[in-house]
């Protein structure tokens, strides 16, 4: 004979029922067992989702050490008859294509911002939107500023030779162009 489910007064599984305060959810508001904070069983010594960990053989990696749905040699769920993402294939009528035939949140017709801001940058780097693909000190590329690269380099170094990293990144003269 099956259970019944017993649900709260807010129509949800009384164990995970934050408002309820279920047994199954945790000080932070999340599931007790994917909360990271709380040690949660859904993550493994290495931080990582357990089923997607590779150095613990997780059971959503496949042979060839990739994501087991979206390996094409492994024909995972998530690859079409194309070969492609199943989300993203065009003659598959994937979700994440809209009507015009474009990625969904790059299509400018269907309110996608394709990247750009209003200024008409590429939104990560523009310096007056977001910003986030430009470094924070020296407002340069994140992947382009060599004043940084070459900071994280001297102070490597300096580490090993018991520098001081302030004093080894003071002398760097930056040569990257701005963006």
């Amino acid at each position: 004979m099956k259970r019944k489910r017993v649900k709260c007064e807010h129509g949800r599984k009384r164990t995970d029922c934050k408002d309820c305060g279920g047994s199954g959810v945790c000080e932070h508001g999340r599931r007790r067992t994917e909360c990271k904070d709380c040690g949660g069983s859904s993550f493994c010594e290495h931080g990582r989702r357990r089923t997607l960990c590779k150095d613990c053989g997780g059971s959503g990696i496949c042979e060839h050490g990739r994501v087991r749905s979206r390996c094409k040699d492994c024909d995972g769920s998530g690859i079409c008859e194309h070969g492609r993402q199943r989300h993203q294939c065009k003659e598959c009528g994937g979700s994440s294509i809209c009507e015009h035939g474009r990625v969904r949140t790059q299509c400018k017709d269907c309110g996608g911002g394709g990247g750009r801001c209003e200024h008409g940058r590429e939104r990560r780097f523009s310096k007056d939107c977001c910003s986030s693909g430009l470094c924070q000190q020296h407002l340069r590329r994140r992947d382009r500023c060599t004043k940084c690269k070459a900071a994280a380099a001297l102070a490597a170094v300096a580490a090993l030779e018991g520098e001081t990293a302030a004093a080894a990144v003071e002398s760097i003269e930056c040569t990257a162009e701005p963006c």
